[in-house]
């Protein structure tokens, strides 16, 4: 994998889907089977280059002009799924919340307003011929949503150290069946309905199980730290369980042990205070 730098690695975690071949109708499919072949397929840092890449010009090209024709691709039991990138219509949506990120000023300095004006129009113009479309990746900056860890189980972490500067870079992630995602998804809400009055967290799980309906059912779901490992301090990640953390303070609230949730939840706070520090300085 490519030498990484904190110049190029934004601080994001990405919640993706592979959907098996079988899902996408031809010639799409018979399209990302030839891809799937490929020995040189790019990875999630050579995404995050080309995305970067656009926002160097000026005036900067928030959206791409042409939609990506690359994927992410994992083999699951035999089975070849892909994640595509989308990353013209990510963009578009992205676009759309960075009016909730920066104060007026900041984002009118690096994308003036006449570029997200037309921005904003060619998505329209896009989405009323593509009614349908949705992204197989979400993207969070600077966190991992909490919704997000409700779809996975501490069982299915996937730790990698990394061999320090220079080498192979730490990897974080938890990858499950959909079916198991949403079954956890639907479980959860139930007892948060059931014990706490609406909020983001409600909202924010029953955002993500709408989004898990749109995928095929043999699908595998990605929660990836992605560049977020770099804003982890040392030795954080070992020891990180979030996961384990929103599983059992959930479990709490579900016997009604608010003692115990209360404990949950403050080891999140506790484990993720010096990301919200650092986004703080920066």
């Amino acid at each position: 994998m490519p030498k990484v730098s904190s110049v190029i690695v934004p601080y994001a975690s990405y919640l993706r889907v592979y959907e098996p071949l079988a899902a996408f109708p031809e010639p799409e499919r018979g399209r990302w089977a030839r891809y799937a072949r490929r020995a040189d397929r790019p990875s999630y840092q050579d995404e995050l280059r080309r995305s970067l890449a656009d926002l160097l010009p000026t005036p900067p090209v928030p959206v791409p002009v042409h939609e990506s024709g690359e994927a992410f691709v994992l083999e699951v039991d035999g089975v070849v799924c892909v994640c595509p990138w989308r990353t013209r219509l990510r963009g578009w949506l992205a676009l759309g919340d960075l009016a909730e990120e920066f104060p007026a000023p900041v984002l009118d300095a690096v994308l003036p307003p006449l570029v997200r004006h037309q921005a904003t129009q060619d998505y329209e113009r896009w989405l009323a011929a593509n009614p349908d479309a949705r992204p197989w990746i979400r993207t969070a900056t600077w966190q991992v949503p909490l919704n997000w860890f409700v779809l996975v189980s501490d069982e299915e972490r996937e730790y990698e150290k990394g061999a320090g500067p220079g080498g192979a870079e730490p990897v974080l992630r938890y990858r499950t069946p959909m079916v198991q995602a949403r079954r956890r998804t639907a479980r959860a809400l139930k007892t948060l309905k059931d014990t706490l009055d609406d909020g983001p967290l409600i909202e924010g799980l029953v955002d993500v199980g709408r989004w898990l309906e749109e995928f095929h059912p043999r699908s595998l779901v990605e929660l990836d730290y992605g560049g977020l490992v770099h804003a982890l301090p040392a030795g954080h990640l070992e020891g990180d369980h979030s996961a384990a953390d929103v599983a059992e303070g959930i479990e709490a609230l579900r016997a009604g042990d608010g003692a115990a949730a209360g404990e949950a939840y403050g080891r999140l706070v506790e484990r993720w205070r010096a990301v919200r520090d650092r986004r703080s300085a920066n």
